[in-house]
């Protein structure tokens, strides 16, 4: 096997295929992204431009980079794997709460998870993630005067 990233003999082109995934999700964020409903009086630009747009650069750099994806690391195994993993799965489960838990508690699932796949102790990572919800809630809420997720369950 050749010792190069991806180009040997039973690798996956890992470049390409990651490549592939985030022109597959440019394309997906665009189409989600233009479909946003707005009042033309709000702003000229609307919230559209800013998705569509960072969808369009995201497509180009993809497959830049799918053109020469000599640089690409192979596809993490083992722990790594588990810890690359879970820092989407947080992600999506953070998504998934929004609704039912509320800004709040999502946000603290999230920042909690994350600060455990990257090494903090369970006394750490839940005072961070407290700290975390909270200072956004009090920037978002208090301070900017916008709406965030109670959700069903408090709210």
């Amino acid at each position: 096997m050749s010792g190069s990233a991806g180009h040997g003999r039973g690798h996956l082109p890992t470049g390409r295929v990651a490549a592939a995934c985030l022109f597959l999700f440019a394309i997906a964020y665009g189409l989600i992204g233009a479909r946003i409903d707005y009042a033309f009086a709000s702003d000229p630009l609307g919230p559209r431009v800013f998705p569509v747009a960072l969808a369009i650069a995201l497509a180009v750099f993809a497959l830049l980079f799918a053109r020469r994806p000599e640089g690409a690391e192979d596809l993490p195994r083992g722990a790594l794997l588990g810890r690359t993993l879970a820092i989407p799965a947080l992600a999506v489960s953070a998504v998934l709460l929004m609704e039912p838990l509320g800004f709040p508690i999502a946000i603290f699932v999230l920042t909690t998870g994350v600060a455990r796949v990257f090494g903090a102790g369970w006394p750490r990572a839940v005072l961070g993630g407290a700290l975390h919800a909270a200072l956004w809630w009090s920037v978002f809420v208090a301070a900017l005067e916008v709406y965030l997720p109670t959700g069903t369950v408090f709210g």
